[in-house]
């Protein structure tokens, strides 16, 4: 059996579909899937304890090859009775008054944090979503990890104005292996007999196209420009004799 294919993934990613293609196309390859939190994902891919990630940008480009797939919303997280639900966007100047929670494992790069800060930074964003439920503050993340901490207490609002998250394909730079061209294929859509694809099936062999049929020389097809079947032509002016006045 061929050796495993070791995938990471940040939370928030949902890499089911990629992974059911992979089953498809090398079903004698386990993929082996593990979610990692976001600051952990380039350790273990430098470490050698993954063949490749679904990481958030940036990553270090120097020793990490990365194929920036797409890029999320932002949104506030807040509870269901607050003012901003009344709108259906959301801008920092907006959150002016409330405390917006700013967990140890943010993805967002912030220059400056809209809003007031908190006391202390919470460890994590679960534990911020925590805070928000109890009417402490408001939180600002991806949208895919607000869907991924939904609470039916909670609701969120898109963020204009706000940095964004992008998700990538990431590996090391010197571990660019069939296996991981194998995926990289996987995420960009590329078919089975892709030409760039390590999977492709080779194409059948064309078959030779049947020999022209020549005609023998004074065959049919001489006949019939002699007009009949061998015999001489008929002379068009002989017919019936005139009769004599």
């Amino acid at each position: 059996m061929s050796p495993s294919f070791r995938l990471v993934y940040v939370p928030g990613v949902m890499p089911d579909k990629w992974v059911r293609v992979w089953n498809e196309r090398l079903p004698d390859v386990p993929l082996t899937l593990t979610q990692v939190p976001a600051p952990a994902a380039q350790g273990l891919l430098l470490d050698g304890d993954a063949d490749a990630g679904l990481v958030r940008l940036p990553v270090d480009r120097t020793v990490l090859s990365a194929i920036p797939l797409y890029t999320e919303q932002t949104v506030v997280v807040v509870p269901r009775d607050h003012l901003v639900t009344a709108a259906d966007t959301v801008s920092p100047e907006d959150l002016a008054d409330d405390i917006v929670l700013h967990p140890l494992d943010d993805v967002l790069s912030w220059e400056s944090l809209p809003g007031r800060p908190a006391l202390e930074r919470p460890a994590t964003t679960a534990d911020a979503i925590e805070l928000v439920a109890a009417g402490i503050g408001v939180l600002v993340v991806p949208l895919s990890l607000a869907r991924l901490h939904h609470r039916k207490d909670l609701t969120h609002r898109p963020l204009e104005g706000a940095p964004e998250s992008s998700v990538a394909l990431s590996w090391p730079e010197a571990a660019t292996t069939d296996r991981v061209e194998d995926f990289i294929g996987i995420v960009r859509g590329r078919t089975v007999n892709s030409t760039r694809g390590r999977t492709q099936q080779p194409a059948p062999a064309k078959k030779p196209a049947p020999a022209a049929r020549r005609q023998p020389a004074g065959g049919s097809a001489a006949r019939g420009r002699r007009g009949g079947t061998g015999g001489t032509a008929k002379n068009p002016r002989r017919g019936k004799p005139r009769r004599r006045s």
